[in-house]
This record gives structure tokens, C-alpha cells and sequence, in this order.
């Protein structure tokens, strides 16, 4: 980091991950409200993660996971929230960093965003990650260097 530059894209990335922490904090105390639910996608190889092993061998980068109908014992703390997902009839816990989000979408909102997950060897932020970029979860893949504009105030 550059002491005479202020990173102004991490801190922005930091702040939409303490976003993303206080919605799933208010659903792990107030449930989840009427049709909303989340995509949330994370590196499975990043430190902190824990996940079924066939899911990390079956998704050994990133994985997306829904929080929606079947879910229990979401639990939320300031550095990441775990929760009990079934898989195969199975229940297992799923514990993620939020350090290791790479994408969150509510599809009923209409929002999203899209992070840069930071280096799983050491744990912090790449040199430049670029800007968070907000995501319509419906869209298209977008192709390398397209700007997306983010206008919260703006309604669709």
C-alpha cells in the first residue's frame, strides 16, 4: 500500500462487505423477510472457510450458495457467519469469511454486488482490486473492463 495514496476502493469494498454482514446479521435475528433471498457466492479455498469436503473438492475456487427457504442457524459475527445448509438430505455447516465473498445478490431486490476476494495466500486485498461493482443478478456475464454505474438513489 502506498502511504501517500489513499486506497479508496478498499475501503469501499470493506464497507459494502460490512453491508452485506449487517443484512444477514437482521435475517439471523428477524428471519427472512417476505420473497427476499440471497446468492451468495465466496472462495472455498480461502482460510476461514470450512465447507463439506465434496463441496470444496466439487468447487476447489469459488462456489455460490442460496439462502432461501432451507437454512438454519445462521449465526453472524463481525468477521464472518456460518450457517447449517442441506445438502443430499444432510445438514452441514458452511462458515465463511466475509473477507472471502466474491459476489451477494438478492434477486428480489434487484441488487447485487460483485468483490474482489482477497488473496487466500496471504489473506488480504489484492495490491488493486478495482472497484466493487454493483450487479444486476439477472444480468448477462459481462465482458473484461465494462463499467457498470452504481446509483443507489436511482429506482428501477
Amino acid at each position: 500500500m502506498d502511504p501517500d495514496k489513499i486506497d479508496y476502493s478498499a475501503i469501499l469494498q470493506d464497507a459494502l462487505r460490512d453491508a452485506v454482514r449487517r443484512v444477514i446479521e437482521q435475517v439471523a435475528e428477524h428471519g427472512m423477510p417476505g420473497e427476499h433471498h440471497f446468492y451468495i457466492g465466496f472462495r472455498t479455498d480461502f482460510p476461514g472457510v470450512e465447507a463439506p469436503r465434496f463441496l470444496r473438492e466439487q468447487y476447489p475456487e469459488e462456489v455460490t450458495i442460496i439462502l432461501q427457504h432451507q437454512f438454519w442457524g445462521l449465526e453472524v459475527t463481525p468477521e464472518e457467519f456460518s450457517v447449517l445448509l442441506s445438502f443430499g438430505g444432510a445438514r452441514q455447516r458452511v462458515t465463511v469469511p466475509f473477507a472471502a465473498l466474491t459476489a451477494f445478490a438478492d434477486p428480489s431486490a434487484d441488487f447485487g454486488l460483485r468483490f474482489d476476494a482477497a488473496d487466500p495466500a496471504n489473506e488480504s486485498t489484492p495490491e488493486n482490486p478495482g472497484e466493487p461493482e454493483a450487479v444486476k443478478p439477472t444480468a448477462e456475464p459481462r465482458q473484461p473492463g465494462d463499467v457498470i454505474r452504481f446509483d443507489p438513489s436511482r429506482r428501477r
